[in-house]
């Protein structure tokens, strides 16, 4: 249940001024003589740890540079990024402190460009770059040097405000609440590209999808059966593996009660599946390549367990296997990406949404791995 210090984060008007405003040349924080004089709340990390360390704070408003815009944040989504960067991860510098949140939608406030008025109502991509290097001018965002994310390489939306450049807006779908419109970019781009781009799915073919009701799980079963594939998706109970079949799973399994390759091995008469979605990790890396008929493929975008893996090199190269790494996708994919949400061939799908005062209840919720889609915040 919700403790009380957990859903009323006291402002902290002694916090350090950190701006929310984007900087493709600096991934960290402007000098102070760039900040504005007006303020505006913001969930704010200064230290990694507990849920403690989620602060309701007094911020300068984000000025914005040449070429970009500032947004009024109406909706924020949380991801596991969003725990990395309050908890820690161990190797990994976060630049605090910070302002958390990836996945933003909101309505200009100021822009200076023909295409876009204040009043707008649009979606932010979650991942910046350069946008004028060889990777970003083939549709390789991710390749650029210059690459980051909102919320991880520099300050996120969980903000009244974040100034984004203009090339991340994106005309939110009429049809779509803010909460709606919030809930699927990071974890739709990132299953697309693992899918599409990277273990280049084709019809026909089986996938395995791990934790069909996380966020990105949840985006993938509904990618792989656009792409007439065959889904099997992991659940940790009845009622998740009940919504993932909803949302077009095939078949499901509930790895708390059985084992996901005997199940695999079974559903595919030994087979195997040609392509396993995985994000898990150490916890389950080395059955899923297992879970691989040959020639199979193996595309992982993270860790949520353990990031070591044993991996037995033998099957590797006798079954002609692919291990393939993937980081979120392009902005061309995410413009795609849009349409068919606004056709209305992929649907976020959304948990719960809460007030963002209740941002620690919803890292709560999402750590005990609660949650069935995206925890979206209303600011």
């Amino acid at each position: 249940m919700p403790q009380d210090h957990e859903t009323a984060i006291p402002p902290d008007p002694t916090v350090p001024p950190t701006p929310t405003r984007s900087d493709t040349r600096l991934p960290i924080h402007d000098s102070p003589n760039q900040l504005s004089s007006a303020r505006m709340k913001a969930i704010l990390i200064r230290e990694h740890g507990g849920l403690d360390k989620l602060t309701m704070a007094d911020v300068p408003d984000p000025v914005p540079r040449p070429g970009e815009a500032v947004v009024r944040v109406r909706a924020v989504a949380l991801n596991h990024l969003d725990l990395w960067l309050r908890r820690g991860v161990a190797g990994h510098t976060f630049p605090l402190p910070m302002i958390p949140g990836s996945e933003v939608a909101g309505v200009i406030e100021h822009v200076d460009d023909p295409n876009w008025r204040a009043g707008d109502e649009v979606i932010v991509a979650p991942g910046y770059s350069c946008g004028h290097c060889i990777a970003c001018l083939s549709g390789n965002d991710p390749l650029c040097r210059h690459y980051g994310l909102f919320g991880e390489t520099i300050s996120g939306g969980a903000a009244e405000k974040i100034a984004v450049p203009i090339r991340n807006l994106i005309r939110k779908p009429a049809a779509l609440s803010f909460a709606e419109a919030a809930a699927f970019p990071l974890d739709m781009l990132t299953a697309w590209h693992m899918l599409i781009a990277r273990a280049q799915l084709r019809i026909g073919e089986t996938v395995l999808v791990h934790a069909g009701g996380s966020g990105v799980g949840s985006a993938a079963i509904q990618i792989a059966k656009l792409f007439g594939a065959t889904v099997y998706a992991t659940a940790g109970t009845a009622g998740k593996a009940s919504r993932a079949q909803a949302l077009g799973a095939d078949a499901t399994i509930v790895y708390t009660e059985t084992d996901f390759l005997d199940d695999v091995r079974r559903l595919t008469g030994k087979r195997g599946v040609d392509v396993v979605f995985e994000h898990v990790g150490g916890e389950t890396f080395e059955r899923s390549l297992r879970a691989l008929a040959r020639g199979g493929r193996l595309v992982t975008c993270g860790a949520t367990t353990r990031g070591e893996a044993t991996i037995n090199l033998r099957l590797v190269f006798f079954k002609l296997l692919s291990i393939l790494g993937s980081t979120m996708g392009s902005l061309a994919e995410l413009h795609q990406i849009v349409k068919l949400v606004e056709q209305g061939r992929l649907h976020p799908v959304i948990d719960r949404i809460l007030p963002l005062a209740e941002v620690a209840e919803g890292h709560r919720i999402l750590e005990a791995r609660e949650a069935f889609g995206k925890i979206v915040f209303e600011v």
